[in-house]
């Protein structure tokens, strides 16, 4: 999720108001005619259930898994117009209490997840039952997942054809010149255009506040009277807009790396921050990587490890590695680490074996999976809709420049390539909405559980404080000197003692807790590596 604000030396930079209107024009706030749409849907969704069965490919999956389909209106506003199927998947409570085998514990509803993006695909979330963090939840809960609207088997969303999407080893410009950003300006507005002719009159359609109304038919589906609810990164926005929308919808609601849902920052200057805030977080990568000098070799401060990526990247350029890994494969591999530190390890293998002559493990970790072509277009296109349908948008490319031009002079590392992701918006074709100001009042929802990385750089952690200003009664965990995006049912035991008291006992602390950091991830020596390969 390409979202959330932190304000460091460089975020102070983000001030600026957006300074041109929406292209197309702003649809008004969600109106009684969507509201009582979604009436509907959910009693239509209530009365005819879940049909689960054999998941389509069950040859792949354990036989655990269930599938089945939810229908929901493409719009709300017309809830008998034409309806939309969203896949579900399901794995049933196991009711066995993975400390006491002779304890047979009580079912007390479905756990519904999404993954964020926009974009995720949450359809494969029940598996994850089988492992031991998530046990005692899975014993409880029927864990549900589901592919959002646009999303793989949910009438999917696409805007090029996903032989294109990959394209050969790219430049990855800290400071593009006045040439390349015209080619990526072209590059954009192709892309707006592809969505708007390959969606047609539908592409309004895939926004947050319809991916919140699914939510509620969904809960109706599951035959719920109340939501049990988990979001990570941008499901965290959409669930606090169900908070908002449905506060009496809830029973419960944990939001994993909260993004920032302060109307005016979604999603322009949610996106600024969080270049700002990926810029922390390779410095913390690359302090990791100076202190395991002797084993990658790679420079003893930040600095030197700095000066071989550039190295690496430079001769990226000049002869890309495998034929399709260029300074844009390298950027993107990095970025990856940026978000998990687990990955940290092999990506610093893989940059010091390339600059020793050996590219096999970055072309191994960074090369395009050509087969995962049409999925990843997907996943693309329905980040793009969504984002691009939330909200006001720069229309003027001068107003990104400026913005983009000053922030990547102290924060060079994500900054451009968070822009070229997102330029689509300002030639949007289809209406943007409004934000809804999310908030709730005391007593209008129940207490919710919010969780944070103190230095997560895709969610950055103000986002999480904001949240829990917005919403009365939410209490937020903090892990403190970590920045892995996503730390629900992670190796951190504290953060998962609390969630598990909560989705089990209801428990939660006063406002605020603190859990300390889990541990960094150890180096991988490629010598001893090597040494305990099996000999063939």
């Amino acid at each position: 999720m390409r979202s959330a604000a932190l304000y460091s030396a460089a975020g102070s930079l983000l001030l600026t108001a957006l300074t041109a209107a929406p292209a197309g024009g702003a649809s008004a706030a969600p109106g009684l005619a969507e509201r009582s749409g979604t009436a509907v849907a959910a009693a239509q969704a209530m009365a005819s259930g879940v049909a689960f069965g054999a998941c389509s490919d069950a040859q792949d999956m354990p036989g655990a898994l269930e599938c089945g389909t939810v229908s929901v209106p493409l719009d709300y506003a017309h809830p008998e117009g034409r309806q939309i199927k969203l896949m579900v998947s399901r794995v049933r409570a196991t009711h066995k209490d993975p400390h006491n085998s002779k304890r047979r514990v009580p079912r007390q509803g479905a756990l519904v997840y999404n993954p964020g993006g926009p974009g995720g695909d949450g359809l494969y979330f029940p598996l994850v039952g089988f492992m031991p963090q998530w046990k005692r939840l899975a014993a409880a809960y029927d864990l549900v997942g589901y592919s959002p609207r646009g999303v793989g088997r949910s009438a999917p969303l696409s805007c090029q054809d996903p032989k294109r999407f990959f394209k050969g080893p790219a430049p990855s410009p800290t400071h593009p010149d006045a040439s390349y950003k015209k080619e990526r300006i072209a590059r954009a507005k192709a892309y707006a255009r592809g969505c708007a002719q390959r969606a047609g009159s539908a592409l309004r359609f895939y926004n947050s506040l319809n991916n919140a109304r699914d939510l509620d038919v969904l809960r109706a589906a599951l035959g719920e009277e109340r939501l049990t609810f988990m979001g990570a990164s941008y499901g965290t926005y959409f669930g606090a807009l169900y908070a908002t929308l449905f506060p009496s919808h809830v029973r419960r609601m944990v939001f994993d790396s909260a993004v920032d849902p302060h109307p005016e920052r979604v999603w322009y200057h949610d996106n600024l921050a969080q270049s700002a805030a990926f810029e922390e977080r390779w410095e913390d990568f690359r302090e990791w990587i100076a202190r395991h000098d002797d084993v990658y070799g790679l420079g003893a401060t930040a600095a030197a490890v700095q000066r071989s990526y550039e190295k690496a990247s430079a001769r990226l350029a000049a002869e890309p590695a495998g034929g399709e890994v260029g300074p844009a494969q390298l950027q993107g591999a990095f970025l990856t680490a940026g978000y998990f530190d687990d990955y940290w390890p092999q990506r610093a293998e893989a940059l010091s074996a390339y600059l020793k002559g050996d590219p096999k493990p970055l072309v191994q970790q960074t090369a395009p999976v050509r087969e995962a072509a049409a999925e990843a277009e997907n996943e693309s296109a329905v980040y793009t809709a969504v984002e691009c349908n939330d909200a006001p948008w720069p229309t003027d490319f001068r107003v990104w420049d400026r913005d983009n031009t000053r922030l990547a002079r102290v924060a060079p590392f994500e900054t451009w390539d968070n822009v070229w992701t997102n330029l689509p918006c300002a030639y949007w074709q289809a209406p943007r909405q409004r934000p809804v100001d999310v908030r709730t009042g005391p007593g209008e929802l129940p207490p919710t559980l919010i969780l944070s990385a103190e230095r997560d750089a895709a969610a950055p952690y103000e986002g999480a404080r904001e949240l829990h200003r917005r919403l009365s009664g939410s209490v937020l965990v903090t892990e403190r000197d970590a920045g892995s995006h996503g730390v629900a049912g992670g190796p951190n035991a504290c953060v998962n003692a609390y969630l598990d008291a909560y989705l089990l006992e209801g428990r939660l602390p006063e406002r605020r807790a603190a859990c300390a950091p889990h541990r960094e991830p150890e180096p991988v020596d490629p010598a001893r590596k090597a040494a305990l390969r099996p000999v063939r």
